[in-house]
């Protein structure tokens, strides 16, 4: 019998990728966009794999499927996986942790460099028919101001190897970076409160866990210099919207850029959206044609692996 597979993607139109690399267990496909429906909740009862980007998966659809040995996850994040229960149930849970390594890292020093060199007001006001090359303000030689890197994975990684490339000196705050890696790229590694009031730039880049969850609040932007600005490329609830918002309305900060939310998309009458000096941009960061493939393929592929009784490549949790 060929194993059947749900695929509850909105996003990538054509399923082109994943049916290529789903012929090689010559699967039956069954896309259901998400996974509220009524018809997708049945597909996914009796489903081998299932498939998902930014999807719920509750411990109560987990505990409905009767078949299912891998939910596979098209990105990072996993927040909306409840991974426990599906570990108990015996089902894999694995992601996709390198797509877009370069595209996020390279996005979040665009936010910074926009911020860095005024670009939005010196555009604002020579579209509105004014030449004025100081209308951003005060500018200052990036070279040899601090950027601040929370979490040091991967793309943390990758943005602190950017920043340095830029002149900047780097200092980064994670509990378990590696020293190797540290020592490679030139970096300082220090607490939190450090990292904020020594920062001039400070970019986002930790996993959402509990101990996360809103590490940007009203204490760290307290310490952060009034003349600091803020980089999300990571989760949105890393920060505490409301505490910043406060922060930038009171010039205790000079500003965000964010390029994800609490809650996407964001509602058009959020305060956000009227504050100059927050830039937000559509939680963009991963993408690239190359990233899109990347992560459609690999994702796949980790469908493959577990239907053919292999270990997923990058596995969430354990299964015996």
């Amino acid at each position: 019998m060929k194993p059947k597979v749900v695929i509850a993607y909105q996003s990538f139109g054509d399923l082109e990728v994943e049916k290529d690399v789903l012929s090689r267990i010559d699967a039956d496909i069954n896309h259901v966009g998400d996974l509220t429906s009524p018809a997708a909740l049945e597909a996914v009862k009796q489903a081998d794999a299932v498939m998902v980007t930014l999807q719920k998966v509750t411990g109560e659809i987990i505990n409905s499927m009767q078949n299912c040995r891998v939910i596979s996850r098209a990105g990072t994040g996993l927040d909306t996986i409840d991974i426990d229960t599906a570990t108990a149930k015996g089902i894999w849970v694995a992601y996709v942790p390198d797509y877009s390594i370069d595209e996020v890292s390279a996005h979040a020093i665009a936010l910074l460099m926009v911020q860095a060199r005024g670009i939005v007001p010196l555009v604002q006001t020579t579209r509105a028919g004014k030449w004025d090359n100081m209308a951003s303000g005060p500018v200052y030689r990036l070279k040899d101001q601090t950027l601040g890197v929370v979490g040091f994975g991967r793309i943390g990684q990758a943005t602190a190897e950017k920043g340095r490339g830029l002149g900047l000196k780097v200092i980064v705050h994670d509990p378990y970076a590696n020293q190797t890696v540290v020592d490679k790229l030139g970096v300082r590694v220090v607490d939190l409160e450090t990292l904020a009031r020594e920062s001039d730039y400070i970019s986002l880049h930790a996993p959402l866990i509990d101990s996360t969850k809103h590490i940007v609040n009203a204490q760290f932007l307290s310490w952060m210099k009034p003349t600091a600005y803020l980089i999300n490329a990571a989760r949105g609830p890393l920060i505490d919207e409301d505490a910043l918002l406060q922060a930038v309305r009171a010039k205790q900060i000079a500003g965000a850029a964010m390029d994800v939310l609490a809650v996407e998309p964001i509602d058009p009458n959020s305060p956000l959206l009227r504050e100059e000096r927050i830039l937000i941009t559509p939680h963009a960061a991963w993408y690239s044609e190359e990233a899109k493939i990347d992560l459609r393929t690999r994702c796949a592929e980790e469908v493959v692996r577990v239907l053919s009784g292999e270990k997923p490549r990058s596995p969430v949790n354990e299964i015996k």
